[in-house]
């Protein structure tokens, strides 16, 4: 990219990326019920355990979050930031913009248990006036005192896991919940007054039809949601389903098929008004689109807490151990819970910043992208991968399904 030792304006005086794209909190949750045979998240499968048992876990595990942020929070941005950056760091964090409770399934702590986690990051950082908070909710679990709580704390947008309205999809990502769950949970979910609700879908499952894939968008349609999330399954390899791939009983993804139901769902979800603004999510105008996910599309900073969470300072990424058993006996004996960390020289700074903000559809403010060769940005545009408007750089509708390739040609 040709980047330079006095080139870095846009890493220090950004207009809508890094510093100016908000702080974000993420906390993860890492239990569910069932662990799906596609999920390679960091989670904990607690269904076998005995109430009591389960109980004393969450509340365990939740004073152990307390604990860290308190820790965090403490020890100041300096403790987070390279080496290189420490003299400009501020000596306190900023406000909270966003906050975002994932998963595993964290609302199967339950309503009261969230409230409280919510409830004692206020008093432990300050949060913007208009800060967005989201929980990520497995419809099993919803109900409208479970969402009354959650409002109640300052909860404005919930993430709703629905993967498919196919029986038979469902049943292949060994989803527990019915195909008609996520409408009720919905529906709920605006009975308790929360102001924003988001869709999970997931496209590609083996066995899945053309008709069972538009049955879902169109569903979608009449939910009454206002933002929609659509990935295409992956099968990652230290999974059940990679292992199932391995062993011939799975086929393995058609990304040819992946790509003709993305174009579906861009029809589909574009008749019904939602706006297609990054590559896997649409919202009905920008004031739905998910505040927190843009600010990682925007190279933002974000603390992160729990098991298998991952943060980001001003170039310098942090991540937990994914192990349970792990996190709790570091935070309870006074040790880090840290598994590992990095931090990005201005070239892959660049890069990442290429690779994150060309997801979304308006692309990269010119004061915010990293410097580019000539001759490589001719090549994209002459390629079809990227084009210009307003001096921004975007990609095409190829290029943002073809994106680590033009990050490639632009590197």
């Amino acid at each position: 990219m040709g980047l330079t030792a006095t080139a870095r304006g846009w890493l220090t005086d950004p207009v809508e990326c890094g510093r100016s794209a908000g702080f974000g909190l993420y906390l993860h949750v890492p239990f569910c019920h069932h662990r799906c045979g596609y999920c390679d998240f960091a989670t904990a499968a607690v269904g076998h355990e005995a109430p009591d048992e389960r109980a004393g876990l969450f509340d365990r595990y939740l004073a152990a979050v307390v604990t860290d942020l308190e820790r965090q929070v403490a020890a100041g941005p300096a403790a987070h930031a390279p080496r290189a950056e420490r003299d400009t760091t501020p000596a306190a964090w900023p406000s909270v913009t966003s906050i975002f409770i994932g998963g595993g399934t964290p609302t199967l702590l339950g309503g009261q248990r969230l409230a409280a986690l919510l409830r004692r990051v206020d008093t432990v950082l300050e949060l913007a006036p208009d800060a967005e908070v989201t929980v990520e909710c497995n419809p099993e679990t919803a109900s409208v005192e479970l969402f009354g709580h959650l409002v109640a704390a300052g909860v404005d947008r919930v993430s709703m896991g629905a993967q498919s309205f196919s029986p038979h999809v469902l049943e292949t990502l060994e989803r527990g919940h019915t195909a008609d769950r996520p409408l009720v949970a919905v529906e709920q979910a605006r009975q308790a007054g929360v102001e924003a609700v988001s869709l999970d879908l997931i496209f590609g499952t083996p066995g899945e039809r053309d008709r069972d894939w538009e049955h879902t968008l169109r569903t979608v349609l009449t939910a009454g949601v206002d933002h929609v999330s659509a990935y295409a399954l992956t099968i990652h390899d230290n999974t059940p389903f990679g292992r199932a791939v391995r062993e011939g009983a799975m086929p393995t993804v058609d990304e040819d098929l992946q790509r003709d139901r993305f174009d579906v769902a861009r029809e589909v979800l574009g008749s019904g008004g939602f706006d297609h603004y990054e590559v896997s999510n649409w919202a009905l105008g920008a004031q739905r689109r998910s505040r927190h996910n843009l600010l990682y599309w925007r190279h933002g900073d974000y603390l992160a807490v729990g098991v298998g969470a991952h943060g980001h300072l001003a170039g310098r990424r942090w991540w937990t151990t994914r192990a349970t058993q792990r996190y709790l006996d570091a935070i309870e004996e006074g040790r880090s819970p840290l598994a590992g960390s990095e931090v990005l020289d201005d070239e892959q700074r660049g890069e990442e910043r290429l690779l994150l903000g060309l997801r979304v559809r308006e692309g990269l403010h010119p004061s915010d992208l990293p410097p580019i060769e000539p001759i490589a940005l001719e090549d994209a545009l002459n390629v079809g991968l990227v084009e210009t408007s307003c001096g921004r750089l975007r990609c095409t509708d190829t290029g943002w399904f073809l994106l680590d390739e033009a990050v490639a040609r632009l590197r």
